[in-house]
């Protein structure tokens, strides 16, 4: 079998006992099933919640607070628990494991975004097992992933993963909820994720998670353009990620399952992570250029310029139609491109001499299309 890149979250309800506490003999499952794998040359990250439902019981909470304060309190406790735990559990195995604490802003600043995937390449270089979770007592409330499930969709992509193993409490998706009915149907495999399929997506079942399989499904949506495999299950012990990457896990598979063209870490992160600053209106002839044809953006294209931004900055490109077509980083501010927008190369140099001819080079471009992100 050849070897992939794994990425397994697991989510709190698959970490804890049913008052909330941490579940040693549940954590021990995960780890024994992630030596398995490694024994058989795949590399595995693991993105784990349980911080703080692991903690809340320490500081004398009944149950998982709800104010951001208990949150965060709790998830300082139950951090430093959970890794205890892991590292105890992983060095077992001959195991390295390693903790990386992340919030949203690690996604939106480039070099945080670049640094947190060199860290994490170099970790599976040297063999370890990257455990990764949010940055719960510190993250701002409308900021976070949402129990982890978008955070493994994003890290499955910037390290280009074979697969996304979401190990949940429920083994897959089905058409309603098989508790309510006994009749429900169970999906085995589904190419993409649909409306009608985000329609019938529950919330959480658990008391000391937040996601729920509406977050799972936008987080597998997040993920599939990257070319990356989405699985949705339950975890059947030891042999897990083997049965998940032979065919035989107990859940739902989404994607296509065949080798796609991957989106490079640099352009997904201007894809989907990076904030923009203004925003360029281009001609068709600019248009075809960037979107066919795979050229840089020249000053002759450009027909208005929005915004305040600088040398380095990422904006917006949209189309005379006003439709948003792709996101790059500027080589010049807002001020020099409102000098030289629609000149010829050889005219902008006059205006400004000793500028570069290029606004937007092709290799800091991405489509923000449906058609080119896949």
């Amino acid at each position: 079998m050849k070897s992939q890149r794994l990425v397994m979250k697991v989510g709190s309800s698959s970490l804890t006992e049913a008052n909330g506490a941490l579940s040693i003999e549940k954590l021990k499952g995960h780890v024994e099933a992630i030596a398995a794998a490694k024994k058989l040359g795949h590399e595995v990250v693991l993105v784990s919640s349980g911080a703080i439902a692991a903690g809340f019981a320490s500081l004398g909470y009944p149950s998982r607070p709800i104010t951001t304060a208990g949150k965060q309190a709790a998830a300082a406790v139950g951090q430093g628990l959970l890794m205890q735990a892991y590292l105890q559990e992983f060095n077992k195995y001959g195991l390295t494991a390693a903790q990386l604490l992340l919030t949203r802003e690690d996604f939106s600043h480039q070099e945080r975004y670049q640094n947190a995937l060199h860290t994490l390449t170099e970790l599976l270089k040297r063999s370890a097992v990257p455990i990764i979770n949010e940055n719960d007592s510190t993250s701002i409330e409308e900021l976070t992933f949402g129990d982890n499930d978008m955070l493994s969709a994003l890290v499955s992509g910037f390290l280009h993963a074979d697969t996304l193993c979401m190990i949940t409490d429920v083994n897959g998706l089905y058409d309603s909820n098989p508790t309510n009915n006994p009749k429900a149907k169970k999906y085995h495999h589904l190419p993409e994720v649909t409306t009608e399929l985000m329609q019938v997506a529950g919330q959480s079942g658990s008391k000391v998670g937040t996601g729920g399989m509406k977050s799972k499904l936008l987080a597998a949506k997040q993920a599939l353009p990257f070319g990356v495999n989405v699985f949705i299950g339950q975890s059947s012990g030891q042999e897990t990620l083997q049965d998940i990457v032979s065919g035989k896990g107990d859940g739902t598979y989404i994607g296509s399952f065949q080798q796609v063209a991957v989106m490079p870490a640099s352009k997904q992160w201007l894809a989907v992570h990076s904030e923009t600053h203004g925003r360029l209106i281009i001609d068709q002839g600019a248009e075809k250029a960037l979107l066919f044809k795979g050229k840089s953006l020249l000053p002759v294209g450009v027909v208005s310029v929005t915004g305040s931004f600088e040398p380095g900055d990422v904006v917006e490109i949209a189309n005379l139609k006003g439709d948003i077509i792709g996101k790059g980083q500027s080589s010049m501010s807002a001020e020099e491109l409102e000098l030289i927008k629609g000149l010829t190369t050889k005219e902008a140099n006059e205006q400004i001499p000793g500028l570069k001819a290029t606004i937007i080079h092709r290799n800091q471009w991405v489509s923000t299309t449906k058609e080119k992100i896949k």
